[in-house]
């Protein structure tokens, strides 16, 4: 056979058994945790992969769990959206303008380092127990990528980008308009999908720390009934809801970058 035949056949083969491997992956996760769950002896029985496959069968056919779905994908939304509106002109100003940067590093960088469940009981004091507390507690999460992420964008931009806008006679906000936004929307993009990952994982603990519906309630509301087997369903539609916001940020990315 002709060397460069047998490459190209070699690289189809590749090709091909590329195209399994995310299913091999899951079959793998999927073959541990059934050996896990019926190796082992006690309650860690119940959350056998079976077990758990009809009880998320049996969430999806009560209407009274959509609830959940959708309280939790509003606060996230609340979250998001509040995070976006702050971040992006904070980002920008720190991007642009090296006076803003300066003055804000330190404190950012401090900040960004608290973890957000450590805000909840100011989160408490200040808005009570429920949805105002738990969004607090996700935007004080989210907000630090979106910031940091869109600054960084505008400070790679190349200076002769402003240069030429400003000599063809554009002030300041035409040109964060036309030239400095454009420029660093896929650092802002990429911000915004790190935001999404991380709102999405606050969403769960903050959802448990102080209100009556959501996921995150509902994962402690099925340790408290002891019904474990609902323990992990929960978890795996917590875990497609956040693979598909993040497959949505991807390929807006994938668009958007250049």
């Amino acid at each position: 056979m002709d060397m460069s035949v047998r490459k190209t056949f070699t690289s189809e083969r590749r090709v091909d058994l590329d195209r399994f491997l995310p299913a091999i992956g899951l079959l793998v996760g999927i073959a541990l945790w059934t050996l896990v769950t019926t190796v082992t002896e006690g309650v860690i029985q119940q959350f056998h992969p079976v077990a758990s496959a009809d009880a998320l069968a049996r969430l999806l056919s009560e209407p009274s769990f959509y609830e959940h779905i959708w309280i939790s994908l509003y606060r996230f939304a609340l979250a998001l959206g509040l995070s976006i509106a702050i971040g992006l002109p904070i980002g920008v100003l720190v991007g642009f303008f090296t006076s803003a940067e300066r003055a804000t590093t330190l404190l950012f960088q401090f900040m960004r380092m608290i973890s957000p469940l450590a805000w909840f009981p100011i989160a408490i004091i200040i808005f009570g127990v429920g949805t105002g507390a738990a969004v607090f507690v996700m935007v004080m999460a989210g907000l630090w990528p979106i910031i940091l992420n869109t600054a960084h964008g505008i400070s790679t931009i190349e200076d002769d980008w402003t240069t030429v806008a400003e000599s063809l006679g554009g002030d300041t906000p035409r040109v964060i308009r036309y030239v400095v936004v454009p420029g660093a929307l896929p650092d802002m993009l990429t911000g915004l999908r790190l935001s999404v990952g991380i709102l999405w994982i606050i969403l769960v603990p903050a959802e448990m720390l102080g209100v009556n519906s959501g996921l995150g309630y509902y994962v402690l509301d099925a340790r408290d009934r002891f019904a474990y087997a609902e323990i992990p369903a929960v978890m795996i539609i917590i875990g497609i809801i956040g693979y598909s916001l993040d497959l949505v940020l991807r390929l807006l990315l994938k668009r958007w970058s250049w």
